[in-house]
């Protein structure tokens, strides 16, 4: 629900922009990004290449990564048993909390309000794309929704990014190869699946880090603190000039 602005006593207005349940299901969501990457890059350490098809083609990787640091993985020593359990559980926390605000997104009328672009905001992709690429960033009422970058960016995200990344993970999955046969030849077969898995998951990864790093551009404690307490702070827009101050005095 909606709250009225706080003037601020430098001279700035503060606006309702997260509630509670946004509020949680992000730090939530930040929490399972971090963890699943780091326990996902332990786990590709196992078999560090990827192919597509039925099966590996040993001889001839579609990419490889030799070199994954014991510092980007959890656990930081190969243990492939441990970072299995830690990414199932963080895996089946982030679809539960991402299905949470997903729900709460429409039902309260976010997703349409802040995510959906309009027709109108489709014509202005070019433009948001030179503001973005010159770090332009709203102050006045502009920043009181999402621009058509952000609300394109969180649609390929919620409705390309997660679902392809459930799916084939869920493929790759004995327990669900025996319940829904089907679904591994959906995605071209195992080795297929896991591809795509890891294209999905470095989507989220980029999208999350590009996200951090517009965060800390574009001011980090008033957006820090739209996402702690839910009032983030813009600048209003100046005022028309009048009639009288448009026009000089004839007199």
């Amino acid at each position: 629900m909606s709250r009225p602005d706080r003037p601020l006593p430098d001279g700035r207005v503060a606006i309702w922009r997260h509630p509670l349940p946004v509020r949680i299901t992000h730090w939530v969501n930040a929490i399972c990004v971090l963890i699943l990457a780091m326990t996902g890059l332990n786990i590709l350490k196992a078999h560090p290449h990827l192919y597509w098809g039925l099966a590996s083609t040993f001889a001839d990787p579609w990419l490889s990564f030799p070199n994954i640091p014991d510092w980007a993985t959890i656990p930081t020593t190969r243990n492939l048993a441990v970072a299995r359990n830690w990414h199932f559980f963080f895996a089946w926390l982030f679809v539960i909390n991402g299905l949470i605000y997903l729900a709460y997104a429409v039902i309260s009328g976010r997703f349409r309000r802040l995510m959906e672009p309009s027709r109108e905001e489709l014509k202005h992709i070019p433009q948001s794309v030179v503001e973005h690429a010159k770090l332009h960033f709203p102050e006045g009422e502009a920043a009181r929704t999402y621009n058509v970058i952000q609300k394109l960016t969180y649609l390929v995200v919620l409705l390309l990014l997660l679902p392809l990344m459930l799916g084939t993970g869920l493929a790759m999955s004995p327990g669900m190869n025996a319940a829904l046969p089907d679904l591994l030849d959906l995605f071209g077969g195992r080795q297929s699946a896991r591809t795509l898995h890891f294209i999905a998951a470095a989507g989220i990864i980029l999208f999350a880090v590009v996200h951090v790093l517009l965060v800390f551009l574009s001011g980090p404690w008033n957006n820090l603190r739209a996402m702690t307490t839910g009032w983030f702070a813009i600048t209003p827009d100046a005022p028309p000039p009048s009639a009288s101050e448009e026009k000089p005095d004839a007199s």
